[in-house]
């Protein structure tokens, strides 16, 4: 069983929102992990889920009430900030947050976060309109800004029948991040450059060629290193996903525009990995208008891209360099011999050949070849996966 959140302090705080109906599974979630949980809850949270719910999950009394005097008779507030190594404040409503952030202790879960030294983590939870407010983005940035950790929310379907960003996150999602957040800080000091995505290259003004790359694994390593203490820069392909908390992003469309922002950022860094699917050729002579519809066949002349993996691993002075090869067959032979040809120092071999792992999936399965070892790492979300492969990748540098 995982336990690696043994001996952790959790003080989970509710806020008065539909989404504390997830705060039952969040602290099974948290527990499971080892985590010792405590509960306090705002009076508009009762409304939502019973604290008798919470505290057969919990194992201890719910705190919900600023001035109970049983509670102050040993400053409650001040104990339970002082006892936790971590306030997750899940669901934040708009309300909750903005009042964290004026400071206010005018309630429980305010005093709490007010009172505490503990880091702070907020998962926001709300209708898509008031996540989107100014108001509330410029609460989120501030809090931001100030060292609390902000943790979603998620983009989908809401309970009001509306779609858009404002749902908080699963709670084993939050969980994760709780796990990521205590993990070892094994990059600490470390300067981390990655590519992730497909390039775009144009045929037309209008057209282009691209592969199915969702961008989903680099992004995952992207805040995998962020949280394992590394300084990160993200050359991304066009995608549609949220850049990691913390990290420096860089948008790009073809080959040619990932190489010269990867070769002008390539210096300030000591780990490189290229997870973009780089498009292989691009179109030897772009249209300069929308090529019309027709003869019954057209033909394209191809040239070769340049090889940033080759050009990285070339350069001097030279980052720790990884790979990653996507293939549909043999996919340990072809990853050997892309390690020896283009001297990397490690590579991560994927089979894409499966819809359940790889491109556009939730999860992935790798196997990680050097030059004097290999290991397999089984099949499991992205963002654990990450974790994996950057553990091994520091150990690696720091027996090298």
């Amino acid at each position: 069983m995982n336990q690696s959140l043994t001996n952790k302090q959790i003080l989970l705080a509710i806020g008065g929102g539909i989404a504390a109906y997830k705060s039952a599974d969040l602290i099974r979630r948290l527990k499971e992990r080892g985590a010792d949980v405590r509960v306090v809850m705002s009076q508009s949270a009762k409304e939502f889920i019973t604290p008798l719910t919470l505290q057969a999950l919990s194992g201890y009394p719910v705190a919900s009430d600023l001035l109970d005097t049983a509670a102050e008779a040993a400053m409650g507030h001040i104990e339970l900030a002082r006892w936790a190594d971590l306030v997750l404040v899940a669901p934040a409503t708009a309300n909750l947050i903005a009042r964290i952030n004026a400071g206010m202790a005018d309630e429980l879960i305010t005093t709490t976060c007010l009172a505490t030294e503990s880091p702070v983590a907020i998962c926001p939870a709300m209708n898509q309109q008031m996540y989107r407010n100014q108001a509330t983005q410029d609460n989120i940035k501030n809090l931001s800004e100030r060292g609390l950790t902000i943790w979603g929310p998620d983009s989908g379907s809401q309970a009001c029948g509306e779609v858009g960003p404002g749902r908080m996150q699963e709670p084993l999602e939050i969980a994760m991040q709780v796990e990521q957040f205590f993990a070892p800080k094994l990059l600490s000091g470390r300067s981390l450059l990655l590519t992730a995505g497909p390039t775009r290259e144009a045929i037309d003004p209008v057209r282009y060629i691209s592969n199915h790359s969702s961008g989903k694994m680099g992004f995952a390593l992207a805040k995998a290193a962020a949280d394992m203490g590394a300084n990160v820069t993200l050359v991304s392909g066009p995608v549609n996903l949220p850049t990691p908390t913390g990290v420096n992003r860089v948008d790009v469309e073809s080959t040619d525009d990932m190489l010269n922002a990867v070769m002008a950022q390539v210096d300030a860094h000591d780990i490189f990995i290229g997870c973009a699917a780089v498009a292989d050729y691009r179109v030897a002579d772009i249209a300069t208008d929308k090529i019309k519809k027709s003869a019954t066949e057209m033909q394209l002349s191809l040239v070769r891209n340049p090889d940033i993996l080759a050009s990285v691993a070339s350069h001097t002075p030279r980052p720790f360099t990884v790979g990653f090869a996507a293939e549909t067959q043999d996919v340990a032979r072809y990853a050997k011999d892309k390690l020896i040809r283009k001297k990397l120092d490690m590579i991560a071999a994927n089979d894409v050949s499966s819809p359940e792992l790889g491109f556009n999936a939730d999860s992935n399965a790798l196997k990680v070849i050097w030059e004097k070892g290999e290991q397999d790492l089984p099949a499991t979300d992205k963002l654990t996966l990450a974790t994996q492969l950057l553990t091994l990748i520091a150990k690696r540098i720091d027996n090298a």
